[in-house]
This record gives structure tokens, C-alpha cells and sequence, in this order.
């Protein structure tokens, strides 16, 4: 199916919505796309469009959809906003059920924040790290990572991103792709976006009514599973299930059907 375009701030967004039924949308993580998601082969997304109509999207820079190189376009905040005039534009007549991975999940809590009305139900996966004080944080993965990039080029530092060791779950599963779908220009200011954003306010997360179901895998220092469980804390209705290997991974589907059928 042929892309659509919504265009905000500088960039377009490009997105598919597809099939018929309620209404469930799709968010992607930093560096992966609409495309890169499925090749992960983690969440089966034809499935999940079973009898609803599905809304995909490449989050600004990434994938099909363009960016400036502008770090503060890439905030987690700017994200949501585009996610916001996505649905401006298709005038849905009805609250939707919406999923987000990592910068996706905070871009459905944001969103969520900001317009309740539009939403039925979440499920927010693998929430990055949050709320970090003192040294040593891990987010400064990002900005380290942004200059890295710049001292040395793009092209240096995705062969070295490309030599890293999978996450420990992830070991044994060659499916495991983090390659970035993002331009060699756009590396950098996304990179650094992302290190200067952070989750919403707890205490704005703890007024959400929506029911949630929060989804974690083990060893991951940038998804730590003390973030979802700091959620499933805060979001008085919700359901945490943390998964220790690939093969629980792949049940998420299963699990996801079953909490939006509630």
C-alpha cells in the first residue's frame, strides 16, 4: 500500500492505515521504522490487525519519513506532537487503542497526557530509561554516541554500532537487527534529541485512566526493567509482564490481543 503523507515542522510523516474496525495504532522506537520493526520478527503485526483498522507510521527521520537536523526536533515532546497531527488529520470519530516501543511508548503516554479523549486503551513497550539523577546516567548513551558521530563520521560509527554484541536476551536470535533506518545527517541531532527528553512527569502519568499494559525484556540498560515497573507503580490500571527470553517475547502478541479483547 502506498504511503500517506501528513507534513508538520519541517517534516513528513509518512503512514499507512489499513484494514477495517477499531482503531490501533503503532510507534516505533529510536533508529527502527515501520519496516525495521517487522523484520525483527518480534510482534506479529498482521495479527494484530485481525478485525481493526491498523496505523502505522515512521516517526520524523526516520524511515520514509524526513527530518531537519535540528536536535530539537527530535524531543520526545516534538514526537508526540506529530503523532497528535497524524490524528488531526485522519478525524478518527472514535478513541483508538495505541502501542509504543521505547520513544514510542513515551510518545503514547505523552499523548495520552495531553489529549485522553483520543485514546481507549495502551500498551506501552519496553518504556526507556527515566528519571535519572546524579552521574553516570545511562542516557548519555545518546549524547555520547551523538558525538562520537560527529568527530569521527556516520559511516565510522555505524560500523562500529554494528559490531557491538546483542543485548544478552537477544544472544541467540540472529533476527536481531538494530541497524539505524535514519539518514547519515540526521544521526546526530536525533541522537542528541532523544538524550535531552525524558518520560512525562510521574505525577502526570499517575493522573491517566487509561488500562495499560506495560511489556519489558530483561538486560537492556536503555529499557530497564526498573522503568516499567516504576509504570505499572504510577498507572492505577495496569498489567506489567516481563519477559526473560525471545521466545516470551514472541508471546507479547498473544497477550497484546488478549488486553485490547477486555
Amino acid at each position: 500500500m502506498q504511503d500517506r503523507h501528513v507534513t508538520r515542522a519541517g517534516a513528513q510523516i509518512a503512514y499507512e492505515l489499513t484494514g477495517s474496525g477499531p482503531t490501533l495504532g503503532y510507534a516505533h522506537g529510536v533508529f527502527l521504522s515501520r519496516a525495521a520493526v517487522r523484520r525483527l520478527h518480534l510482534l506479529d503485526f498482521d495479527a494484530l490487525a485481525a478485525g481493526r483498522r491498523l496505523l502505522t507510521y515512521d516517526q520524523r527521520g526516520h524511515g520514509h519519513s524526513t527530518g531537519r537536523p535540528l536536535a530539537d526536533d527530535y524531543s520526545f515532546e516534538n514526537f508526540t506532537l506529530d503523532l497528535l497531527s497524524l490524528l488531526d488529520e485522519l478525524d478518527l470519530d472514535e478513541p483508538i487503542d495505541f502501542m509504543g516501543s521505547s520513544l514510542g511508548c513515551d510518545v503514547a503516554l505523552r499523548a495520552a497526557i495531553t489529549a485522553p479523549e483520543r485514546f481507549r486503551r495502551l500498551v506501552l513497550i519496553i518504556p526507556p530509561v527515566a528519571w535519572e539523577e546524579g552521574p553516570d546516567q545511562a542516557r548519555q548513551w545518546y549524547t555520547d554516541s551523538a558525538e562520537a558521530i560527529e568527530s569521527r563520521g556516520a559511516a565510522q560509527w555505524r560500523e562500529e554500532w554494528a559490531q557491538k554484541p546483542p543485548l544478552p536476551i537477544f544472544a541467540d536470535y540472529p533476527a536481531f537487527n538494530l541497524a539505524p533506518d535514519i539518514p547519515d545527517e540526521l544521526l546526530a541531532p536525533i541522537l542528541r534529541g532523544i538524550g535531552e527528553s525524558d518520560l512525562p512527569a510521574q505525577d502526570a502519568i499517575a493522573g491517566l485512566p487509561h488500562p495499560s499494559l506495560i511489556l519489558a525484556w530483561d538486560t537492556d540498560p536503555l529499557h530497564p526493567v526498573s522503568t516499567a515497573e516504576q509504570l505499572h507503580e504510577l498507572l492505577p490500571d495496569s498489567v506489567l509482564h516481563v519477559s526473560t527470553t525471545v521466545a516470551d517475547v514472541q508471546t507479547w502478541t498473544d497477550r497484546i490481543t488478549d488486553f485490547l479483547a477486555r
